[in-house]
C-alpha cells in the first residue's frame, strides 16, 4: 500500500484533536459520565487512531507522530475498557443527598426500633410523673426543670434582657459538640449487642416524656412546642438516627443466623455506620446552632406560631429528605454485600 503519509495525517489530525480534547475532559472530570451518544464517538474515534497507528507504524520518518499516536490510543483504551484507575474521590452532595438517606431507608427496621424503644420510654417517664409528682427532681436531670413550668415560662417572657447575647456561639458550640457525643456512644453501645443503645433511647424518652407531660399538665403547651420544636424536629430524629446506627451495628454482632464470621459482618456494615453517624453530626449541628439563635427566645421577642411554624416545615422536609432523596428511580440500590438489620 502506498501513502501519502502527509496528506494522511492532515487528513486525520482533526479526528486525533478531538479525541484528544474528549480523552482531557474525562481525565479532568472523572464524575463525568457520557451519554449513549457521546459512548459511541469515543469508541469510533478510538477505533480510528487505532487503525490509523498500524497504518503508520512501519513508517520511520514520522516517529514523533507515531508516539503522539501511540500515547493518545493507550489513552483511549484505558476510557473504552475501563482499565484507568480512577480515584475514589469524596464527593459531599452525593453523599449527603444520596448515600445518607438511601442508607437511613436500607436499615429502617432499626430506625423502628429505635422510635419504638424511645416511645416506651416516653410513655413511661410520663406516666411516672402522672403517678408521683414528687419524683420529678429524681426523674430530669436538668436543674431548670425541677420547678414550676408556669413560674419559668413567666421567667422567660419577662426577661428585658437578652441572656444569650455573648455567648450564642459558645452555647451552640457545647450543644452540637455534647450531642455528638451521645450520639456516638449510642451507635458504640451497638456492641453490647444492642443493649446498651435501647437503654440510652429508652432513657432519652423517659426524660423526654415527663418534661413534655409536666408542661402539658401546667397548661403550658404553647411554650413546649415553641421551645422544643425549632431544634426538636431535627434533634430528636437524629438521637433516633444514632439508635439505628447502634442496633445496626448489633445486627452484625449477632448475625442473627447468616453463617459468614462476625469479623466479616462488621466489616460489611461499617460504611453504612459511617455514613448515619455522618448525618447524624451534621443535622446535629444545625440543631446545636438553632437551639442557641432560636429556641431560646420566647415571646414576646419571637411569637409562639413562628417558632411553631419553623419547626413544622423543618420535620416535614426532613421526612421528605430522608424518604425521597436518592430514590431517582423509584427504588434504592441494594448494595453488593450487604448486611440487612
Amino acid at each position: 500500500m502506498i501513502l501519502n503519509l502527509q496528506k494522511f495525517i492532515a487528513e486525520e489530525k482533526p479526528y486525533w484533536t478531538e479525541l484528544e480534547s474528549l480523552l482531557s475532559r474525562l481525565e479532568r472530570k472523572i464524575e463525568l459520565k457520557l451519554d449513549l451518544s457521546g459512548i459511541e464517538r469515543l469508541h469510533y474515534l478510538y477505533q480510528r487512531a487505532s487503525a490509523d497507528l498500524a497504518k503508520i507504524a512501519t513508517f520511520s520518518a514520522e516517529p514523533a507522530t507515531r508516539l503522539y499516536l501511540e500515547a493518545l490510543v493507550s489513552r483511549a483504551y484505558g476510557e473504552v475498557h475501563g482499565s484507568r484507575s480512577r480515584p475514589n474521590r469524596f464527593m459531599f452532595g452525593k453523599w449527603f443527598f444520596k448515600t445518607f438517606p438511601r442508607t437511613f431507608r436500607r436499615h429502617f427496621r432499626a430506625f423502628a426500633v429505635s422510635v419504638l424503644a424511645m416511645l416506651i420510654g416516653s410513655l413511661l417517664g410520663a406516666a411516672i410523673l402522672m403517678v408521683a409528682p414528687a419524683a420529678k427532681g429524681d426523674l430530669l436531670p436538668f436543674g431548670h426543670l425541677h420547678g414550676d413550668p408556669s413560674e419559668r415560662v413567666a421567667k422567660e417572657e419577662s426577661a428585658t434582657e437578652d441572656r444569650m447575647a455573648d455567648g450564642k456561639a459558645t452555647f451552640s458550640s457545647m450543644l452540637m459538640t455534647n450531642n455528638i457525643k451521645v450520639s456516638i456512644t449510642t451507635l458504640a453501645l451497638g456492641i453490647t449487642w444492642g443493649i446498651g443503645t435501647l437503654i440510652t433511647l429508652f432513657y432519652n424518652g423517659v426524660v423526654l416524656g415527663a418534661v413534655a407531660l409536666d408542661y402539658i399538665m401546667a397548661g403550658e403547651s404553647v411554650f413546649l412546642m415553641g421551645w422544643l420544636l425549632p431544634h426538636g424536629a431535627i434533634e430528636i430524629p437524629a438521637i433516633l438516627l444514632a439508635g439505628q446506627a447502634g442496633l445496626v451495628l448489633a445486627g452484625a454482632m449477632i448475625g442473627w443466623g447468616k453463617s459468614i464470621a462476625m469479623r466479616d459482618r462488621l466489616r460489611a456494615v461499617v460504611p453504612d455506620l459511617v455514613t448515619l453517624i455522618g448525618g447524624v453530626a451534621l443535622l446535629l449541628v444545625w440543631a446545636g446552632i438553632v437551639e442557641s439563635f432560636l429556641s431560646q427566645y420566647h415571646e414576646p421577642v419571637l411569637p409562639y406560631g413562628i417558632k411553631i411554624g419553623f419547626g413544622v416545615v423543618e420535620l416535614i422536609l426532613l421526612v421528605i429528605f430522608l424518604g425521597r432523596s436518592g430514590r431517582a428511580d423509584g427504588s434504592d440500590p441494594v448494595q453488593p454485600g450487604e448486611v440487612r438489620s
